[in-house]
């Protein structure tokens, strides 16, 4: 951390295609040594799937997919006076983004579909529906800071 200023935040450009910065933060987290356009390849034919699937617009779904994942709360460890509590906070906007982001990647690449679009399309789908092991990983986070609601008082 740098002692004088805070660093700037750095602005993505929006993706081609869609002209979206949530689509560039997305494709961003799906790369893999720098491999751009693979990851584009990757993202474009999982939208594709999700129209042919959902019969609906592929990027109206993956944004309700999103949103549907986005955390609202999260635990974070405090120490106090030689005990650690788990106090829950709530996440800062970007936070909840990246998170979002972050958990539908990962989870996708467990999945069991041969391609890693159409993981990638079955993992969205199932967000936008709100099932799913995304969705799951956000009810665990909310009721984790159910659960340790009473050390809010000690937030910082």
């Amino acid at each position: 951390m740098p002692r004088r200023k805070r660093p700037t935040k750095r602005s993505v450009l929006p993706d081609p295609k869609f002209h979206s910065i949530l689509v560039t933060k997305f494709i961003n987290g799906l790369l893999k040594d720098g491999k751009r356009s693979v990851a584009e390849q990757i993202f474009y034919a999982a939208i594709d799937i999700i129209g042919e699937k959902s019969n609906s617009d592929g990027l109206a779904v993956f944004e309700k997919a999103v949103e549907n994942v986005k955390p609202i709360l999260e635990v974070r460890s405090r120490r106090v006076g030689g005990a650690t509590y788990q106090v829950p906070v709530e996440i800062r906007s970007e936070r909840r983004q990246a998170l979002a982001i972050r958990w539908l990647i990962g989870y996708a690449t467990s999945r069991a579909e041969k391609t890693m679009a159409e993981k990638l399309a079955g993992e969205l789908l199932m967000a936008y529906k709100g099932e799913g092991s995304t969705i799951k990983k956000r009810e665990d986070t909310h009721k984790m800071a159910d659960a340790n609601r009473a050390f809010s008082h000690f937030k910082w």
